[in-house]
């Protein structure tokens, strides 16, 4: 929040900043990363715990497509 300079009022700011990649490609360009860094890993609960959050990102993605398909939009 911020004080406006030539009022009282406060002006609020958002701190998210617009994406201009769908959630889906974000979420898929996380898994890759984590994926292709759980491969640098030796076998253990790090390596495990990155590949288990790449396969979740990947779920993720495809809910995201399913809910954004237009077969879910309501009639007009």
């Amino acid at each position: 929040m911020t004080r406006t300079s030539q009022s009282n009022s406060f002006q609020f700011k958002s701190s998210r900043s617009l994406q201009s990649k769908s959630s889906k490609d974000r979420l898929l360009r996380q898994a890759q990363r984590d994926r292709d860094r759980a491969m640098t890993l030796p076998p253990g609960a790090e390596r495990d715990a990155l590949i288990k959050k790449a396969s979740q990102a990947e779920t993720a993605a495809h809910i995201d497509e399913w809910l954004s398909s237009p077969g879910l939009r309501p009639p007009k």
